[in-house]
């Protein structure tokens, strides 16, 4: 009983950790930036493919791999925002025109994403094999990945904790995120902001799938799935709300720990139960909407 529980435990907390860091992307881009990106996911596909190219073409570790793409991905997030999703802010007469706008173009690059990665890459599932060795406690034994992946993860989401609420720029990102408009009037230069908002979303995802990568295959269309549990683990937790979604990537994690221990096919329909009754009891989520 103690080894199964264990099993379960850890697998949830392993997924769990991973869902909270890829959910606390998506909640920089939707909270702050008003930009429900759709193609969240597929950031987190090309994160995983270059994981997986990274060690299988010059024997980088996924590890090192994540350093790398990092600044590469906060930097194409960067450059995406500023082009794209800045001008149709400009030229949208109402945020609500924009953010329906803005989740048309992000509809958009989810397919050309997506589909580019199919053409490019191919449709066949890939793998790699790092860190598969086991070690064993309390007589469960567990892969050494699982472990790694779990212990950064948390690592960097309590990192982009930090950095929200000990820094001038997280500040700066805070109050964009409670009233856009009120923040330009004290100084705080939100274009910019927004910019690096939604750039640390895609490089948040980025790492995400370089993570997953050591964990599951690798496939051009396996973002959509993340993108879906992320959504949820956002209005579990609160709009904005980082720890909110750290709470509620491990309360999901757990959760689909717990129901494919009985049946494989039950994980997607228990996210949707819990995604049906947040919506129902909590809206805002278990922690509200913003952390101020």
């Amino acid at each position: 009983m103690l080894v199964k529980f264990l099993d379960i435990g850890i697998a949830g907390l392993t997924m769990g950790g991973l869902y909270a860091l890829i959910a606390l992307g998506l909640n920089l881009q939707w909270g702050v930036t008003r930009v429900l990106n759709v193609s969240h996911g597929e950031f987190l596909m090309l994160g995983a493919y270059s994981a997986f190219f990274l060690y299988s073409l010059f024997g980088i570790s996924p590890l090192l791999s994540l350093v790398i793409c990092a600044p590469v991905f906060l930097g194409i997030g960067c450059l995406l925002h500023r082009t794209l999703f800045r001008h149709l802010l400009k030229t949208t007469k109402s945020m609500a025109g924009y953010e329906i706008a803005s989740l048309l173009a992000a509809y958009g690059l989810l397919f050309i994403l997506s589909n580019s990665a199919a053409l490019g890459f191919g449709p066949r599932p890939r793998a790699l094999a790092y860190l598969t060795q086991s070690l064993t406690f309390f007589g469960a034994t567990f892969a050494l990945n699982r472990l790694v992946a779990l212990g950064i993860s948390i690592g960097v989401c309590i990192i982009v904790y930090l950095l929200l609420g000990r820094t001038r720029l997280g500040k700066a990102i805070r109050a964009a995120a409670q009233d856009v408009n009120t923040a330009q009037l004290m100084g705080v230069n939100i274009h910019q902001v927004l910019t690096i908002s939604f750039g640390l979303g895609a490089m948040l995802a980025a790492m995400g799938g370089s993570l997953l990568s050591m964990l599951f295959w690798v496939e051009p269309f396996m973002g959509f799935r993340y993108l879906i549990v992320a959504f949820i683990v956002v209005v579990l937790g609160g709009m904005g709300n980082i720890v909110g979604s750290l709470i509620g990537g491990i309360i999901l994690g757990l959760v689909g720990s717990i129901t494919t221990s009985f049946q494989a096919g039950l994980g997607m329909i228990a996210f949707y139960t819990v995604f049906i009754v947040i919506l129902l009891v909590r809206p805002t989520g278990i922690l509200g909407k913003l952390e101020t």
